[in-house]
């Protein structure tokens, strides 16, 4: 693989979100991904930079090549400081939102990967690791 095995990306600003798109696709294309898995996850991982960007004041984008049980996956972290989500379940329903959006991205986001889990707490920020595997 010609991409860093793991690394991170900062995203402060809405550019900060293209680059972490575009991180995104070089990786998972470098990983063997098919195109509709490579859209996926690039789209997941759009949703939560654009949300660490607009509902936390930014964050940082992680990732990392994982491995399990002969399983070959991407896993990407996004990391904040901003003011958590108070019930996760609530935010994780379609069309539930704290802002004017309409409350598609956190559900999308599981819905397009194969593992998600999310750490939040009020006032100290969130934490979400997603996980994608490369069907072989």
């Amino acid at each position: 693989m010609s991409e860093a095995a793991d690394g991170e990306v900062v995203i402060n600003a809405e550019g900060d979100i293209v680059t972490t798109r575009r991180t995104v696709r070089d990786l998972a294309v470098a990983m063997g991904f098919g195109l509709t898995d490579v859209t996926r996850i690039v789209t997941a991982a759009s949703e939560l930079a654009r949300n660490a960007c607009k509902y936390a004041g930014g964050g940082v984008m992680r990732w990392r090549h994982v491995e399990d049980s002969g399983r070959t996956g991407i896993e990407l972290q996004f990391i904040d400081h901003g003011p958590g989500i108070a019930d996760v379940d609530l935010a994780l329903q379609e069309g539930y939102s704290t802002g004017r959006g309409l409350g598609l991205g956190l559900p999308a986001a599981r819905r397009l990967m194969d593992e998600m889990d999310i750490q939040s707490k009020a006032g100290a920020g969130t934490q979400i690791t997603l996980k994608k595997w490369r069907p072989d």
